[in-house]
């Protein structure tokens, strides 16, 4: 009898330590609770179906899978500083809540645009920052208000296959950088406090960006730019740009 009592304690202590992150063996939801500054819980790889972040986190090495929707809960952290390893596949939402960070893919230039892979939309209100590239969207990148005090906002090197809208935004730099859109971009109303760079400051820079709808910018500070001091080109644009966005490539200025 005592043998059978002391199991079953064993049984409920593990499964009280294991319980934070669901594990790689036996998909379920996940959850991430802990972590700190400078010392983040880690997400092993694994399949989970859904995933819930309210702690300061990080995907480990490997592939990461969440079938169904990935949530930063308000005030947590995923991968600051894009800062995770391996792969991230989403075949849900992501939703990041007030003062969250989210970290997607990784700062590669060069790459495949896989590094990180949602199928449905990336959605984020109030977010302290968001930390995407290299990575593929398929449906919508969309994040309203937010500030992010000594942060910068990086939006670069991805595939989005609808709209993009960053917009009321404050922090340091920020800029969306050689992404490819599938429909519309609208950058307005952000500011940042960056103005180190002579002329003028290196942030809001709209640049080197293929657009298949319309460039929309307007209120932000400083001026949405192409910044041609950090090799910034101008956009293509499918459709119109309208306010204070850089002007559209032409095929053919003569026409």
């Amino acid at each position: 009898m005592r043998r059978i009592l002391f199991v079953a304690v064993i049984a409920l202590l593990t499964l009280g330590v294991s319980g934070s992150i669901a594990t790689a063996a036996k998909p379920g939801a996940g959850s991430c609770s802990g972590g700190s500054p400078g010392s983040p819980q880690v997400i092993p790889a694994g399949t989970y179906n859904g995933l819930v972040v309210s702690g300061n986190c990080v995907t480990g090495s490997g592939a990461v899978t969440v079938n169904g929707n990935l949530i930063i809960a308000d005030g947590g952290i995923l991968n600051d500083h894009a800062s995770g390893q391996g792969t991230v596949h989403v075949t849900g939402n992501v939703q990041v809540g007030d003062g969250g960070v989210l970290g997607l893919g990784d700062y590669n230039p060069f790459g495949s645009h896989t590094s990180a892979v949602v199928d449905g939309n990336v959605n984020a209100h109030n977010p302290t920052t968001l930390y995407l590239g290299d990575m593929t969207i398929h449906g919508n990148l969309v994040s309203n208000g937010g500030s992010g005090p000594g942060r910068n906002f990086p939006t670069k090197d991805n595939t989005i296959g609808g709209n993009l809208i960053v917009q009321g935004w404050t922090g340091m730099w920020i800029g969306l950088v050689r992404n490819h859109v599938g429909g519309n971009v609208n950058f307005s109303k952000n500011t940042a406090m960056d103005t180190s760079v002579v002329p003028g400051s290196d942030s809001s820079e709209v640049q080197t960006n293929v657009i298949a709808g319309n460039l929309i910018c307007h209120g932000n500070t400083p001026t949405a730019q192409v910044n041609q001091f950090d090799g910034g080109e101008p956009n293509e644009i499918g459709g119109n740009a309208v306010g204070e966005c850089p002007p559209r490539i032409v095929d053919n200025p003569t026409e």
